[in-house]
């Protein structure tokens, strides 16, 4: 027998992610050696507090030091599990350029920061492998830039955050409102003391500039993504979109089109067969189309210790065999095209609309007359009860221009026959 092979990794950070890595780590050694012919070895862990007690992580692991694991020559495989900007990106720079091989879950680094990322890591001739960054789990990263390589994609739409699918299911299934339904939410653990990433779309839409750039091969930052949350969403809005055949989700659509590349996030009526109205609670999903490999999706955990861990341990995985068999950085950007990125006014979307009106002859013929002057078509309309004189108009539309659509609003919003404009969602297709 040969002398064992031993590949020596430094965790940054032991939160959630980082501890589950570990344990995970010391879990898998005998597997973690049969699948890549090496032994994984923890050698160093940053952390901000050394003296701090963590348990079941050895004490003399820690330190609180970057200079400590950049300087060991002997650390070959960076895991940044820090989270946030700094100074995360400047240690992963710093590790790339050193021609360390880098994992991370971090995906605020890689929707503002990737195409810095990816410099650093050719630079370096580095991997830099980032799974875990978008939907726990869930395999989709390696599959957008390896599987499906050869399948000109064309959409990427999903559901890409436990909190508000876990919000909007409970609202669907008990006709909560969203303020109980965000409660239960945080006494469960799904949603943050704060949680305005998750419910204002800010989380998803970092995935989103993720998956968009990856799967057209052009840059897409976090700030080219339109954002719109959960809020304003009701159990009535939910209600209604029922009776229409629709199910409410929050979002992450990419599309390519012939004029650039479409990027939003929002609550949306997806038809109530389409694969991803039946994803439940934290449960997330990705919906993929492409012109060779026609539709695929994957689903899963999207969140959670374990199962972003296991994720994270798959690349580490991955770049111990990249690095026996002396193939590193062989995948690197891969943003080699440089499309436009569509503003959301520059976008077509069916809506569905809910307004109060006074409940008099002639109303919805004005309505309709202003929406057909602006563009937008009636696919669907109903009236609901009429209460005090005030009746409650339903209205799906065909496709429109966001921009003529917005035109319409405001002028519907200062007629006198319109006493408010109640819900206003996007409409799948």
């Amino acid at each position: 027998m040969g002398e064992e092979k031993i590949i020596r990794a430094a965790l940054l950070g032991i939160g959630t992610v980082g501890s589950g890595v570990y344990c995970l780590a010391e879990q898998l050694q005998e597997d973690i050696r049969e699948k890549t012919g090496a032994r994984l070895v923890i050698e160093k862990i940053l952390v901000r507090d050394k003296t701090k007690k963590r348990d079941g992580v050895p004490q003399d692991l820690l330190t609180d030091d970057w200079n400590e694991i950049i300087g060991d020559d002997r650390i070959s495989v960076i895991v940044e599990l820090m989270g946030g900007i700094e100074p995360a990106l400047t240690y992963v720079q710093e590790a790339l350029r050193a021609g360390r091989q880098v994992v991370t879950a971090n995906k605020d680094l890689l929707a503002e920061h990737g195409a810095e990322l990816f410099e650093a890591a050719q630079e370096g001739r580095c991997d830099l492998q980032f799974e875990a960054a978008v939907a726990g789990a869930i395999p989709i990263i390696r599959p957008l830039r390896q599987s499906l390589a050869a399948s000109r994609l064309t959409e990427v739409m999903g559901i890409v955050n436990g909190t508000t699918n876990y919000i909007l299911t409970r609202m669907s299934e008990e006709g909560m409102e969203y303020r109980d339904a965000l409660e239960l939410a945080g006494r469960l653990g799904y949603a943050e003391a704060d949680p305005s990433a998750d419910v204002e779309g800010y989380d998803a839409g970092r995935k989103l500039a993720i998956m968009a750039s990856i799967a057209f091969n052009s840059r897409v930052t976090f700030s080219q993504v339109y954002t719109e949350g959960i809020t304003k969403i009701t159990a009535e809005d939910i209600q209604y979109a029922k009776e229409f055949g629709y199910v409410v989700k929050l979002i992450g659509m990419t599309r390519l089109t012939e004029d650039g590349i479409e990027v939003k996030v929002h609550p949306m009526l997806l038809p109530d067969k389409h694969p991803l109205s039946s994803v439940r609670d934290s449960f997330n999903a990705v919906f993929v189309h492409g012109t060779a490999c026609d539709d695929a999706m994957f689903m899963g955990r999207g969140a959670g210790k374990m199962p972003t861990a296991s994720a994270v341990l798959g690349d580490v995985i991955d770049v111990m065999r990249n690095i026996l068999h002396g193939s590193c950085g062989k995948i690197g950007c891969g943003c080699y095209k440089n499309l436009p990125v569509k503003r959301v006014e520059e976008t077509q979307s069916r809506f569905f609309l809910r307004i109060q009106v006074n409940d008099k002859p002639g109303a919805l013929a004005n309505i309709a007359g202003v929406l057909g002057n602006n563009d937008v078509s009636i696919a669907q309309v109903v009236q609901k009860h009429s209460h005090n004189g005030i009746a409650q108009l339903v209205i799906i539309t065909g496709p429109v221009a966001e921009r003529h659509f917005n035109d319409a609003i405001c002028i519907l919003r200062g007629m006198s026959v319109i006493r408010e404009v109640s819900g206003i969602i996007r409409v799948y297709g």
